[in-house]
């Protein structure tokens, strides 16, 4: 085992953001919060916003928000100090406050979906007996609290925009935008769901499960969807997978590189759209099938590549779910180190070197190139219990952008002097 040191210094630095003065260290690293969630929210978007965070602190609850240029919403709910990656009573009532109090401010009627498109926000509240849906504590239940939270996250954003009239037009104005571009995309979206209907009214190449994220079992819980390269690659899955909790995707062909592409032409794309349509993604994410999306690609350099596409994918149009800890990375070994009496499976050369040296005589080494080549009888146990998933962690929302721009974007001069730097210090 061993420790993901982004996971702890981003657990360490939301611990600060709620306890607003105080000081930790770690690694020798300073990590303090004078402002809280305002700071976050300046941490995690430092460019591409449409104005400054408006931010309020009452006595039980405190909140920021603001607009950016991304497709979806994003949030960063806490109750107490835990960090509730998926929401609950306190995040939809959130919501609708804004709604409300935005409302009220301009003297309209927005839809929610309109107001937010692009916006990115934080709450803490502090509950005397929090409820949670399960054991993980990552989403609260307790509905007694959500009318007095939806009533003062309304007022509190009508005295804000009062205070900040040039805000308020801004907010409108995106609003006005967002509502065009739905409108614009509700005709794409319809003809992209007739033409899967003519095809069939089950959503091609999935292998469901029986149990689903937010279904309210505590098996759904536990649902994952592993997404493959094809048939071959997802045959070990599809007949060792348990089909309870495990559903799998198989991608036909390489994805496309939806960097920069306009939204509009993802709903065109058929393949991408059943993608969406499996993950019950296409209207918004509230409505998530499964709680773990695994990349399950081979660990070649097509296989990055294909895992990089489906990462750009998700951050460029559904950063909320890499936000939530939706998105993970399936390990499985690169070797497999055996002789007569002993098998070691191997994640790295390092493990594989340790193996040899451990079974000293008779060795036989086998390198896996795919998923494929590793046959169900043993594939089984890499997606049970022994089951290794890499989280995938966006450590600031306001790298996202430059990131794919430089890694997925034109091939500039830049990335083409990093590549050759690279090809040079490789070869010695």
């Amino acid at each position: 085992y061993s420790f993901q040191k982004e996971l702890i210094l981003k657990s360490l630095w939301h611990y600060d953001y709620l306890n607003v003065g105080l000081t930790l260290m770690f690694n020798g690293e300073k990590i303090y919060s004078e402002h809280g969630l305002l700071d976050l929210l300046n941490e995690e978007v430092k460019e591409d916003r449409l104005y400054e965070p408006l931010h309020y602190r009452g006595k039980h609850l405190e909140f920021a928000f603001l607009n950016s240029s991304v497709y979806e919403e994003t949030y960063f709910s806490f109750v107490n100090g835990q960090y509730t990656q998926d929401g609950g009573t306190h995040l939809s009532a959130f919501r609708e406050g804004i709604l409300k109090g935005v409302n009220e401010y301009a003297k309209k009627n927005f839809q929610g979906i309109d107001l937010r498109e692009g916006i990115v926000g934080t709450i803490l509240v502090k509950v005397k007996d929090p409820m949670f849906e399960s054991q993980t504590k990552n989403k609260l239940s307790n509905n007694e609290i959500r009318a007095p939270i939806v009533q003062e996250v309304k007022e509190a954003v009508q005295n804000l925009l009062y205070q900040h009239e040039e805000v308020g037009k801004k907010i409108v104005e995106r609003i006005l935008f967002n509502e065009k571009l739905r409108k614009e995309l509700a005709a794409v979206k319809k003809e992209a769901k007739e033409k899967q209907k003519k095809i069939s009214f089950k959503i091609p190449k999935l292998r469901d499960c029986k149990f689903h994220f937010g279904d309210g079992s505590k098996e759904g819980e536990s649902s994952m969807i592993f997404l493959t390269e094809g048939d071959s690659a997802s045959a070990s899955i599809v007949m060792t997978r348990d089909p309870l909790t495990q559903a799998v995707f198989s991608l036909r062909g390489k994805p496309l590189n939806v960097h920069g592409m306009r939204i509009e032409l993802l709903y065109k794309n058929e393949e991408m759209y059943n993608l969406m349509s499996a993950l019950n993604i296409e209207e918004d994410l509230s409505q998530l099938r499964y709680q773990k999306i695994i990349l399950a690609t081979d660990a070649d350099v097509d296989g990055m590549h294909i895992r990089n596409l489906l990462i750009t994918f998700f951050l460029t149009y559904f950063e909320g779910l890499v936000v939530q800890g939706h998105l993970h990375i399936l390990e499985t070994p690169l070797f497999k180190v055996r002789n007569k009496e002993k098998t070691i499976y191997c994640y790295s050369e390092e493990e594989k070197v340790k193996a040899e040296k451990e079974l000293q005589k008779g060795v036989e080494i086998t390198r896996f190139k795919g998923l494929g080549e590793i046959s169900p009888n043993e594939f089984k146990q890499f997606i049970a219990q022994d089951i290794r998933l890499k989280l995938v962690i966006i450590q600031n929302l306001s790298d996202v952008k430059p990131t794919l721009e430089f890694y997925m974007g034109k091939n500039t001069p830049p990335r083409k002097a990093f590549i050759m730097q690279h090809i040079v210090s490789d070869n010695g």
